[in-house]
């Protein structure tokens, strides 16, 4: 945990966990944190910037799937990587294998670098990397799946049969709840922001 001072005393800072479905809009929550003044460390974006910045895990992804991983430029063939492991559930364990453990160090890093009361560490695979259990809390955000499948259609220019495939190779949410804290509902009905608003408070009350 990261460590800010508060007057004259060093606390630690808490780490929050924040997840959710394709479509489920957690990285939306997110920014409402961060307009709150909170750190977010997004992993999936990390994961992809230390897939080519980072010289061991470049070299043990070639070592798994070829020199084809990536272009001469040094950047990741993602054409290449996305058939190798589409459909493939072996070949995808492996990569996140390699990359969860190299993401989730980086996270640790990125924590214990911050002065806020609290931090969040936002993953689509965060209970299936097992990196919650290195959270205080953590976060499911909810949405209905035909909202979930609307947004990503949108979004993504994508058909309503891509989104159920990518929906179906995630944990449901009913297993996220069983390790969730606290759950976001995201449905475009219920207000979002005074959920977040009593989490943030809670978060900053709490002193470990």
């Amino acid at each position: 945990m990261s460590i800010f001072l508060s007057g004259n005393k060093v606390m630690e800072s808490l780490k929050v966990g924040i997840t959710g479905g394709i479509g489920s809009g957690k990285s939306t929550i997110c920014r409402i944190f961060e307009v709150l003044g909170i750190p977010v460390f997004d992993a999936d974006r990390e994961a992809k910037r230390l897939m080519t910045t980072d010289s061991g895990l470049v070299r043990a992804i070639q070592a798994e799937f070829g020199g084809e991983a990536y272009h001469d430029d040094g950047s990741l063939n993602r054409m290449y990587m996305a058939a190798q492991v589409f459909n493939n559930e072996d070949k995808l364990k492996r990569l996140n294998a390699l990359v969860h453990p190299v993401v989730i160090q980086a996270g640790e890093e990125w924590a214990a670098r911050q002065d806020a009361s609290y931090t969040i560490k936002e993953a689509a695979l965060l209970f299936e990397s097992g990196s919650f259990k290195l959270n205080r809390y953590n976060i499911l955000v909810e949405a209905p799946e035909a909202v979930r499948i609307e947004r990503v259609v949108k979004r993504d220019n994508v058909t309503v049969e891509q989104v159920k495939s990518r929906i179906a190779r995630q944990w449901p949410d009913e297993e996220k709840t069983k390790l969730a804290d606290y759950v976001i509902v995201n449905d475009g009905i219920q207000a979002v922001i005074p959920q977040v608003l009593k989490l943030d408070q809670f978060f900053r009350s709490q002193r470990l």
